[in-house]
Order: C-alpha cells, then structure tokens, then sequence
C-alpha cells in the first residue's frame, strides 16, 4: 500500500504549501491593519480572523468548497473550482486566520519605547522595522508559528472529506478496496507518514529559532544603544 499512499503525497504536500503561503500573506495583511487599526478594515481584519479561529475547519473546507461555486455564478465566471482548489482557498483562510492570532502578539510584545528611541535616532518606517522590530518579533513568534504549521499538517487530512484525493482520502480507497482487511497496518503508515512531515516541520524551525537567537542578539545590543538614557 506504501506507493499507493505515496502517489498522493504530491497533492497533499502542494495542498499543505499552497496554504502555509497564501496563509502567511493573508495573516501578515490581517495583521498589519489590526495593529495600525485602520478604521472599518480593521474591524473586518477582526471578522476574519474570528471567523478562522471559531469555525471548525472541516467547516470551513465545506464552506469554501459550496461557496466557491455560488461566488462564480455571481460573478458570471466559469466556474473551475474543483475540490483541491477549495481545499486550498479554505486552509489558507484558516491557516492565515489563526497565524495572525501569532504575529500580532509577537509584534506588540516588542517594547513601545524600542520604537520611540528608533524614530528618534530618526530610523525610517523600513529601517525600524527590519533592524529593530522583525528580528525581536520573529524570535517571539517562531514558536507559535511552528505549532501552527504542525496544526495545518494535520488538518490537511480533513480534505478528504470534500473529494480531495490526498493521502488519506487514498488510504480509504486502498481500504475499501482490501475489503478494510488492513485498517490497522494502513492507518499505523498514515501515522508515522504525517509524524514525519510534522518532524520534518519541527526540525526546518528550529534552524530558524536558532538562527533568529544570534539575529535577537545583535539587535539587543542595537536595543542598547537605542534606549535614551535617563
């Protein structure tokens, strides 16, 4: 059953990455209106990211797999929206949802006077941010980000249940066709394959919460440097 299982490891993995990127973008624009609190869209920003964090993502994946086609009718588009492209559309939402709920509390976590003393040392926006703010912020929300992913890891095995033909939708074929002869030695496989994607996640992070330490380093001795003296 392994080259079975592993024929369908392709759209599960596209799948998985199409949402942590569309994910990431979705929660770096809810998160920077949601900071600055931009009136009317930051109240929608807080919509959105309610809506990710309070649905269930099951539900969220039958929403933008009926919904998708009622928006083409409405918009008089053909409609091409198969169940791997709502699988997709409704991970990322989610995954962006819940992601943001990582980074703005990684951002207002870096102290008010880190910003104060960079505008006075007259610091552009751009500047502030990638010199001060980032590196104080990303080693902050690594973590949070990392359990994230693991998160999306698992719930990517829920698009099965929209006729998305992934790994676990391919397990439950091979089952059927067995006659479910093999459930116990299938789902063991499952297990230790979708244990391995959430090492292999676990592991590429924390490379970057390592990395991230040296980068907090020296801007902590920039954060020095920057705090006015009394």
């Amino acid at each position: 059953m392994i080259p079975e299982l592993l024929s369908a490891l392709p759209l599960t993995l596209a799948i998985m990455f199409v949402a942590l990127i569309a994910g990431f973008c979705l929660a770096l624009v809810a998160t920077t209106f949601r900071v600055r609190r931009v009136p009317v869209i930051s109240q929608i920003a807080d919509l959105y990211v309610s809506y990710a964090r309070s649905v269930p993502v099951v539900l969220q994946l039958f929403v933008a797999f009926y919904g998708l086609p009622m928006l083409a009718d409405v918009l008089h588009v053909e409609d091409v929206f198969t169940a791997t492209i709502a699988s997709m559309v409704g991970l990322s939402l989610y995954h962006g949802g819940y992601l943001s709920e990582v980074m703005r509390p990684a951002y207002l976590a870096v102290e008010r006077g880190q910003h104060d003393a960079a505008d006075s040392m007259g610091y552009s926006f751009r500047q502030k941010l990638t010199r001060i703010v980032v590196p104080q912020a990303l080693h902050i929300g690594l973590p949070g980000y990392g359990n994230s992913i693991i998160y999306l890891i698992h719930n990517v095995a829920l698009v099965m249940y929209i006729g998305a033909a992934d790994v676990m939708a391919t397990a439950h074929l091979i089952m059927e066709r067995d006659y479910n002869q093999y459930q116990f030695g299938t789902y063991l496989v499952l297990a230790v394959l979708y244990s391995l994607l959430c090492l292999i996640a676990w592991l590429i992070v924390r490379v970057f919460e390592r990395r991230s330490a040296k980068y907090t380093s020296k801007t902590a001795q920039t954060k020095i440097k920057l705090t006015p003296s009394v």
